[in-house]
């Protein structure tokens, strides 16, 4: 034996060659590894998903139990089929090309890197040898290769677009595209069941992370498993399916495992039911106001969801490379809400997490996109659960301040009050040093309070609460105040007025044992084009934020913010900011609404290139989406779209000019983006919005070594930047990123100031 037990547990990739026999247990759960043995003990390829296996001599008993997917190649073992775990496998010849030449080439390998005689014997008379081979399959993974290939094989008939170019680069151009004649999904449908529905409830309400709830036909958003012809149905038939759903009509809807039971089976929970997400509110209704989109949890439907966490050997849920960046321990939590221990899952939720309550709104939800339950089925509602955990106990009082039962006489200074720079004066304080947070905004929250609009965010219910509690715990925030660089707070010190808004980088580090920065990425991305002058474009921050704080001033009554009303909007750029600005601008009454994306139209379900565990990058409908899709009847987002030039009279803007692209190989292999010919056409725009992402932190607080991309240098796990006792984390050192990534950092960089003035740390 060359290996013990468990050996490959889990492995998502990568090559193992090993020239001996392995003990039990060998490749359980492996995902995507390929690997060539000898020999293996009990329970060889036990759960596996991915990848695949040769064995190159005998196995043990109960092989292939639970095995899903891969691929297993056994060499002349004996007595195979009674030892081998039938019920979701079958044994075949080695027959296909594809397997033949697989194995050969493994074997090769094996060869090369081992040695190993066996591999040798049989490469001499590989033809012979080869028929001694069974080919070990899951029943349901061969149906899945099977419709990919016929996909692919569709992909490949396809007609190619036309593009510009010279003839030798077009005959090698292949599309990017894996649908080039899919189209967005439009209100407009002939279906019957829409037909009778009001324009309000013509799409699909959609979960925190705006995923599908029950539906059939637009499901797998998650999942690597191909869905049937019915796959891009619109969202008007998806909508008609959801209401059936809601009502029980099983006789109309092709689900037939229900989403909530009253006492849910939690040993079989991901086998018996189906995943359902809490919706939004009626999208017609909600885009009236500025309130929160999420309607109120279900607790029974949230109890069958938990049941449905399989609780794996390895959660890739809180993996930091794949899933949660914080590490959260969700098969922990979704087990005592299946036992409704709320109060304890509460406290096992904030072990890791600070502030779950913004991430239960705001974060993208990797978890989910890593969830195991994912690779064959839609994955756990997760972010629902954690979301309806904070939200119960902030209800029951459980949440309280938290202020230290003795200080360390040491002061920290955290510059920008950002989700990084919450987490870290939490954890700070928590370690008993005193904190002082300083903020430029009138308001404390950063990112929170005025990047993201309220109603997926609450101000005053959501993020003062927290603010609160932490004042309560002993923070101290000081708002209205930039840090500058010295130079520059010197040019204003005998300014009193001025004086009192700013403070110099280096006589707050002064006064302080130590500063961390967390001032995020601040420096917003331009397009510079003909036209970019003209009245009437802006930065996505500079109309969401000011439109944030007149609503909190003055619900919107003193007008200091750019309004949409009346006017055709263009949103170019998507993401999270693009839809944010879509939303806002339906809510203003803009008289049309529409989002250009560069990149093309994403699929339904995950692309070969695109595998589990990584983030899914398929098709989504978010809140602004949909409300843009029942105000003006249409999808608001056109992909494949190049801006040309800003299209203006007297000064103002009136009209972008635009360009169909096609993205194709170039000769190094690389996609590239090539304009079509004849597609330009100019859309009608009275107000631009440019929602392109960020390149990075204003810089000039200190003399500090920045990055090639303009943040500022610090370590992953030390965060100290080139200057004595200046720390930095979130945005402003890892780049444009998400809330919950903040948060970790924010939390580790906090961990690392605590070792750095006391020697040692007890934080997490």
């Amino acid at each position: 034996i060359i290996v013990g037990n468990v050996c490959l547990y889990g492995a998502v990739r990568g090559y193992a060659y090993l020239s001996g026999i392995a003990a039990e247990r060998f490749c359980v759960r492996n995902s995507g590894a390929h690997a060539v043995i000898e020999g293996v003990g009990d329970h060889g390829c036990e759960y596996m998903t991915g990848g695949s296996c040769i064995i190159l001599g005998d196995v043990g008993r109960n092989f292939a139990a639970g095995m899903s997917g891969g691929i297993a190649y056994i060499y002349d073992a004996k007595k195979l089929a009674q030892k081998m775990n039938m019920e979701m496998v079958g044994l075949e010849e080695m027959e296909e090309a594809e397997d033949l030449g697989h194995v050969k080439s493994q074997l090769e390998a094996h060869v090369r890197y081992t040695g190993s005689g066996i591999a040798k014997k049989i490469l001499a008379n590989f033809d012979v040898e080869v028929k001694k081979f069974t080919k070990v399959m899951p029943h349901e993974y061969k149906v899945v290769l099977a419709k990919r290939k016929a996909a692919a094989m569709k992909k490949l008939e396809a007609p190619s677009l036309k593009i510009s170019g010279s003839a030798a680069t077009k005959k090698q151009a292949t599309a990017r595209a894996p649908f080039p004649t899919r189209t967005p999904p439009t209100t407009t449908s002939t279906s019957t069941a829409s037909s009778s529905s009001s324009s309000s409830s013509s799409l699909p309400r959609r979960s925190f992370h705006s995923s599908t709830t029950t539906t059939t036909g637009a499901r797998r958003y998650f999942s690597s498993k191909p869905t049937g012809a019915n796959s891009s149905k619109t969202m008007t038939a998806a909508a008609a399916e959801n209401e059936d759903m809601k009502e029980g009509a099983s006789s109309t809807s092709t689900t037939t495992r229900p989403t909530s039971v009253s006492e849910p089976n939690k040993v079989k929970g991901f086998m018996l039911y189906e995943r359902s997400s809490i919706p939004y509110r009626d999208a017609k209704e909600r885009s009236k106001d500025w309130l929160e989109v999420y309607t109120e949890p279900d607790a029974q439907m949230l109890n069958t969801q938990s049941s449905r966490c399989m609780e794996c050997g390895v959660p890739f849920c809180h993996t930091q490379n794949s899933g949660c960046p914080l590490s959260n321990k969700i098969p922990e939590w979704n087990d005592l809400v299946f036992k409704n221990q709320w109060e304890e899952a509460y406290h096992r939720l904030t072990d890791t997490n600070n502030f779950p309550e913004f991430t239960g709104r705001v974060c993208p939800a990797p978890c989910e996109g890593a969830c195991v339950l994912g690779i064959t089925e839609d994955p756990v509602t997760i972010k629902n659960i954690e979301c309806t955990i904070i939200d119960t106990a902030f209800e029951n009082g459980w949440v309280k301040p938290e202020r230290p039962s003795q200080r360390t006489g040491k002061r920290i200074a955290v510059v920008g009050s950002g989700p990084a720079g919450l987490a870290a004066a939490d954890q700070l304080n928590k370690a008993g040093h005193t904190v002082t947070v300083f903020e430029r905004a009138d308001r404390v929250g950063g990112l929170l309070m005025y990047g993201i609009p309220n109603m997926k965010l609450d101000k005053t219910e959501v993020v003062d609460r927290r603010i609160k509690l932490m004042e309560e715990s002993g923070i101290e925030f000081v708002t209205g105040t930039s840090v500058v660089g010295e130079a520059e707070f010197q040019k204003v010190a005998n300014d009193e007025k001025a004086a009192k808004q700013v403070i110099g980088a280096e006589t707050m580090a002064s006064v302080h044992d130590a500063v961390i920065l967390t001032t995020g990425a601040t420096i917003p991305r331009d397009l510079s084009v003909t036209g970019r002058n003209l009245k009437g474009i802006h930065y996505a921050m500079d109309f969401l934020t000011p439109n944030t704080k007149s609503y909190l001033d003055s619900n919107l009554k003193d007008g200091n913010y750019i309004s949409a009303k009346g006017k055709h909007v263009v949103v170019i750029g998507g993401g999270d900011t693009g839809t944010d600005c879509i939303g806002t601008s339906v809510r203003h009454g803009a008289l049309s609404v529409t989002n250009l994306e560069l990149l093309p139209l994403p699929p339904d379900t995950r692309a070969e290139d695109n595998p589990w565990p990584q983030w899914p990058r398929i098709m989504r409908v978010d809140y602004g989406h949909e409300e843009a899709a029942v105000a003006y009847g249409k999808e608001p987002r056109e992909y494949s779209k190049l801006t040309k030039e800003f299209i203006g009279d007297k000064g103002k803007i009136t009209g972008v000019k635009v360009v169909d692209v096609h993205w194709a190989k170039n000769d190094d292999g690389k996609y590239e983006m090539r304009e079509v010919q004849g597609s330009e056409k100019v859309l009608p725009c009275d107000l631009c919005l440019l929602s392109m992402g960020y390149k990075g932190p204003a810089s000039g607080l200190y003399e500090m070594e920045e990055d090639a991309r303009g943040n500022f240098m610090a370590q992953w796990g030390d965060f100290s930047t080139s200057v004595e006792k200046v720390f930095a984390a979130g945005d402003c050192r890892r780049g444009q990123s998400t809330v919950v990534w903040a948060i970790s950092e924010g939390r580790q960089c906090a961990r690392e100031v605590d070792r750095y003035l006391m020697g040692s740390t007890s934080l997490p």
